[in-house]
């Protein structure tokens, strides 16, 4: 990857210094057999954060729900069969919001009450904030506004005269911006939070690109945006409008394009069109989340500014190497369903066994580069799966591997242990390269790795991220964060995909890192593991009550 310098980036030494910085809190935050990363040695439930932020002041525009036409089933999704694509408007806007960042469902247990939404979140503790910035959409006035999902509602930020944006291709304009409130995860989860922020990061991308996909749409990532640029479109730099409240950090710009088959003019325009506003007026002050917090980590702000998005001197965008058809998507259930049915498991049962079809088709849709959700992903596949497989029929159990980048099926081989199989799978489509490392039952093994988990063993499979991490942190210290969007990205295609198929998935975001290497062989920082998931038949719990996101919408 060539490496341009430009004016007010920052030198060698800096980024070097910033990269070290980074590592070192990859390694302080790992879990441990004989102690966990440094958090809070005890919860007040009582006081958590609110999981809500809103901005006092600011006008509110209350947003329909408008999901009820939308019949495109989740297979019709991942063949672009979604129909015409929905005009660009304050209801496709709003349920753009709803399918993506919106409650999917209120749930009770005795006196406790809590929201589950679209996109999942480490603890339901949903550090990830929402902005749409829009020109010329009927409904809304030119500008930024912050979505709150507790009341499917936009608050309108700043109202924009946008500096020299050239005449969109469609009627009307929309980015929408992403944030992280890292106290809602410090809370509970210390000095590993800022981990799980960016995790959630990416689930709440792929919630985005599946979202408009149901709308006929398609999302871009825009790429010359850097973290000051986004503070200053969102407003998050605006020192006045937080006080004593807890600050965000900004995470990235997506563009939305209403058009399943976008061209590549469009698609380069999207990734390099930031708008700049010529007048702003800004409106409403933050709440405040949690008003007497109890602990201080400060090490997740510096790792924060260590790993800041600079002034872009060159893309990061990558050919996709590996040309894989997209998946074919069994049943017909609507995609809207899939989507807001989306639960992580809290409990599996453990004599399911899941069919091999439904198994390889969830791993063909982590290697389907150009299908959904990957058209929005134009970078180099750097997170490849470690699988314990329990209970796949025609597979015997055991440990596998998924190189999901054709360079990394000969690097996996070197860096890994040398007794390992490296058995291809033949029985497994053509196209996907699982490979067998080792044969017998690693249910224990799965559960230790996952802090003790059951849910890690008694599912039909779990497995752990491998991200390409050291040399690519140490290149550009920023992308520290890109890995864990990609890895929470993987977790989001396995979350519906598993729902597609009447099972639950579960993101397990506590497990004990260097066991896991020391499992595989591994020395160094040249691949570490970034997340764990697990996939199986769900056992619900009765005692709790499902209820509607907004029944005083409906």
């Amino acid at each position: 990857m060539s490496d341009s310098r430009t004016a007010g980036s920052t030198t060698d030494a800096d980024a070097l210094a910033a990269a070290e910085q980074v590592l070192a809190y990859h390694e302080r935050t790992k879990h441990r057999l004989e102690r966990y990363a440094m958090g809070p040695t005890a919860l007040d439930w009582d006081s958590q954060p609110d999981p809500f932020r809103e901005y006092a002041g600011s006008p509110r525009i209350q947003l329909p729900l408008s999901t009820g036409h939308l019949h495109a089933s989740f297979a019709q999704i991942h063949a672009s069969q979604a129909g015409a694509p929905a005009p660009l408007s304050l209801a496709s806007v709003g349920a753009l919001l709803g399918l993506s960042l919106g409650v999917s469902a209120w749930k009770e247990f005795g006196r406790q009450r809590w929201a589950l939404r679209c996109n999942p979140s480490s603890g339901n503790l949903h550090p990830t904030e929402g902005y749409v910035i829009c020109e010329g959409i009927a409904g809304l006035t030119d500008g930024v506004h912050h979505y709150v999902s507790r009341d499917h509602v936009l608050e309108r930020r700043c109202a924009v005269q946008w500096r020299g944006l050239e005449p969109p291709a469609y009627e009307g304009t929309v980015w929408l911006g992403l944030s992280s409130v890292h106290w809602r995860e410090a809370w509970k989860y210390g000095e590993r939070a800022y981990r799980y922020c960016q995790l959630d990061v990416g689930h709440a991308v792929g919630a985005v690109a599946y979202a408009a996909a149901v709308l006929g749409w398609t999302v871009r990532m825009v790429e010359a945006c850097d973290d000051t640029q986004l503070a200053h479109l969102m407003g998050l730099d605006r020192v006045e409008d937080y006080g004593g409240a807890e600050r965000e950090h900004p995470d990235l710009l997506l563009a939305i394009l209403p058009t399943t088959d976008p061209d590549a003019a469009q698609c380069e325009a999207a990734a390099h069109r930031v708008p700049s506003a010529a007048q702003a007026t800004w409106a409403g002050r933050a709440n405040v989340l949690d008003p007497h917090p109890m602990y201080h980590w400060p090490v997740i702000e510096a790792v924060a500014a260590a790993a800041s998005r600079p002034a872009p001197g060159h893309t990061c965008a990558e050919p996709h190497q590996r040309a894989i058809t997209t998946p074919e998507i069994a049943g017909s259930a609507r995609a809207v369903t899939i989507i807001q049915g989306r639960r992580s498991a809290q409990q599996f049962d453990h004599r399911h066994t899941m069919t091999d079809a439904d198994f390889y088709r969830m791993l063909e849709s982590l290697t389907a580069r150009h299908a959904l959700p990957w058209h929005l992903w134009r970078y180099r596949s750097r997170i490849h799966p470690v699988l314990f497989v329990h209970r796949v029929t025609g597979l015997a159990p055991g440990l596998y591997a998924l190189p999901r980048h054709p360079d990394m099926e000969r690097a996996l081989q070197q860096a890994l242990r040398t007794q390992l199989l490296w058995r291809r799978v033949e029985q497994a489509p053509e196209n996907l390269p699982l490979y067998q490392l080792y044969a017998g039952d690693f249910r224990q093994v799965a559960c230790t790795l996952s802090c003790h988990q059951g849910i890690a063993g008694d599912s039909a499979f779990s497995l752990g991220m491998l991200a390409e991490l050291g040399p690519v942190v140490r290149e550009q210290p920023w992308r520290y964060r890109q890995l864990f969007w990609e890895a929470g990205l993987v977790g989001q295609v396995l979350y519906l995909q598993a729902e597609a198929v009447g099972l639950r998935g579960t993101g397990i975001g506590c497990y004990f890192d260097d066991v896991l290497h020391h499992l595989l062989g591994l020395d160094g920082d040249a691949l570490q593991s970034l997340y764990h998931f697990t996939t199986g038949l769900a056992l619900p719990d009765e005692r709790i009550r499902t209820l509607p996101p907004y029944p005083t919408l409906a």
